[in-house]
């Protein structure tokens, strides 16, 4: 039987396990091609941005993480300071009596279609809230009411939700989003 090395170098490409790191600009190029998977396979994001690379880095990110999988990027998180438009940091400010400059919005997670099932959703949430707790600031997020397999991940890891409200996206849109905490 053949030994396998401490770095994991032996072991082989199918058995080695997700990891995360901060995204770099080399990164983005990657990203769009897994948030283009994403959008074609389960419609996230709702709208297809215009410049999806902008989408991704919007002015208010405060830092963004890459999983990968055998080598290849996987999934992208980021965590950005609290937008007018985010209802989640509104909610939990109420909640709390804490300003919104309290919380840190998780935002921008998605994991490719081929690499699910290997906890990278869970992975990468977990280093983003790792980070808000760093800074001192509480993770909270909104996502779309009709995800639900993106529902269920949040409270399978025990964030709590704040509410249920309507978001006005553009004149013709309204679009419901389930705003969650994580738990204190």
């Amino acid at each position: 039987m053949k030994s396998e090395s401490a770095s994991g170098a032996d072991v082989p490409p199918s058995t080695r396990r997700p990891t995360t790191r901060p995204r770099t600009g080399r990164d983005l190029g990657d990203c769009v091609r897994v948030l283009a998977e994403v959008h074609e396979h389960d419609g996230y994001p709702v709208n297809w941005p215009a410049l999806p690379g902008a989408w991704l880095t919007p002015p208010s990110l405060v830092a963004s993480w890459v999983a990968e999988l055998h080598g290849r990027v996987a999934g992208h998180i980021g965590l950005s300071r609290s937008d007018a438009g985010d209802a989640a940091p509104g909610l939990w400010s109420a909640r709390t009596g804490t300003g919104t400059d309290a919380t840190a919005v998780v935002n921008r997670l998605f994991v490719a279609p081929w690499a699910r099932g290997h906890g990278i959703g869970a992975l990468l949430m977990a280093r983003a809230v790792t980070e808000s707790k760093a800074r001192g600031l509480h993770p909270v997020l909104d996502v779309v009411a009709s995800d639900t397999a993106a529902a269920a991940l949040y409270e399978r890891l025990g964030w709590q939700l704040l509410a249920t409200v309507e978001q006005q996206w553009s004149p013709e849109q309204k679009v419901a989003v389930r705003c969650y905490a994580a738990v204190t």
